[in-house]
Protein backbone atom coordinates (compact mmCIF):
# COMPACT_ATOMS: atom_id res chain seq x y z
CA UNK A 1 0.00 0.00 0.00
CA UNK A 2 1.49 3.60 -1.36
CA UNK A 3 1.92 6.53 1.62
CA UNK A 4 -1.21 8.22 -0.01
CA UNK A 5 -3.64 5.23 0.50
CA UNK A 6 -2.63 5.04 3.61
CA UNK A 7 -3.06 8.57 4.66
CA UNK A 8 -6.53 8.63 2.33
CA UNK A 9 -7.70 5.48 4.30
CA UNK A 10 -6.56 7.63 8.02
CA UNK A 11 -8.41 10.66 7.05
CA UNK A 12 -11.79 8.36 6.02
CA UNK A 13 -11.52 7.12 9.49
CA UNK A 14 -11.20 10.66 11.48
CA UNK A 15 -14.52 11.72 12.25
CA UNK A 16 -13.72 15.50 11.74
CA UNK A 17 -11.84 15.28 8.03
CA UNK A 18 -14.80 15.81 5.60
CA UNK A 19 -14.67 14.29 1.91
CA UNK A 20 -13.74 17.38 0.42
CA UNK A 21 -11.12 17.93 1.88
CA UNK A 22 -9.65 13.90 0.75
CA UNK A 23 -11.19 15.07 -2.68
CA UNK A 24 -9.02 18.57 -2.18
CA UNK A 25 -5.71 16.95 -1.36
CA UNK A 26 -5.91 13.82 -3.45
CA UNK A 27 -8.59 14.33 -6.15
CA UNK A 28 -10.89 11.48 -4.96
CA UNK A 29 -14.23 12.13 -4.56
CA UNK A 30 -16.64 10.22 -1.94
CA UNK A 31 -17.91 7.66 -4.20
CA UNK A 32 -14.19 7.07 -4.96
CA UNK A 33 -13.46 7.14 -1.16
CA UNK A 34 -16.00 4.24 -0.87
CA UNK A 35 -14.27 2.09 -3.64
CA UNK A 36 -10.98 2.94 -2.17
CA UNK A 37 -12.04 1.99 1.62
CA UNK A 38 -13.71 -1.33 0.18
CA UNK A 39 -10.94 -2.26 -1.91
CA UNK A 40 -8.30 -2.24 0.77
CA UNK A 41 -9.99 -2.91 4.16
CA UNK A 42 -11.27 -6.13 5.50
CA UNK A 43 -14.77 -6.54 4.73
CA UNK A 44 -16.03 -6.62 8.54
CA UNK A 45 -13.63 -3.31 8.95
CA UNK A 46 -15.59 -1.93 5.81
CA UNK A 47 -18.72 -2.22 7.02
CA UNK A 48 -17.53 -0.86 10.37
CA UNK A 49 -16.67 2.14 8.43
CA UNK A 50 -19.45 2.22 6.30
CA UNK A 51 -21.71 2.42 9.93
CA UNK A 52 -19.10 4.91 11.34
CA UNK A 53 -20.00 7.90 8.33
CA UNK A 54 -22.93 6.67 7.20
CA UNK A 55 -25.11 10.04 8.25
CA UNK A 56 -22.32 11.89 10.31
CA UNK A 57 -22.47 15.59 9.53
CA UNK A 58 -18.93 16.37 9.87
CA UNK A 59 -17.99 14.28 7.17
CA UNK A 60 -19.61 16.70 4.53
CA UNK A 61 -18.90 20.44 4.94
CA UNK A 62 -22.18 21.77 3.79
CA UNK A 63 -23.94 19.56 6.64
CA UNK A 64 -20.88 20.78 9.39
CA UNK A 65 -21.66 22.97 12.53
CA UNK A 66 -19.79 26.42 11.29
CA UNK A 67 -18.24 26.69 14.49
CA UNK A 68 -15.44 23.67 13.74
CA UNK A 69 -12.71 24.98 11.75
CA UNK A 70 -10.39 22.59 11.64
CA UNK A 71 -10.05 18.77 10.38
CA UNK A 72 -8.88 17.65 14.27
CA UNK A 73 -8.91 17.88 17.79
CA UNK A 74 -6.06 20.91 18.74
CA UNK A 75 -4.45 18.23 21.00
CA UNK A 76 -4.49 15.12 18.74
CA UNK A 77 -0.98 15.17 17.12
CA UNK A 78 0.63 16.57 20.68
CA UNK A 79 4.10 14.78 21.10
CA UNK A 80 3.95 13.80 24.72
CA UNK A 81 7.59 13.81 26.65
CA UNK A 82 8.65 10.73 27.55
CA UNK A 83 8.55 10.30 31.51
CA UNK A 84 11.89 8.27 32.52
CA UNK A 85 12.84 7.16 28.99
Amino acid sequence: MNPDTSRIIEMAWEDRTPFEAIQLLYGLSEPGVILLMRSNLKSKAFRNWRARVSGRTSKHLAFRNPEISRGYCKTQYKMHANKGR
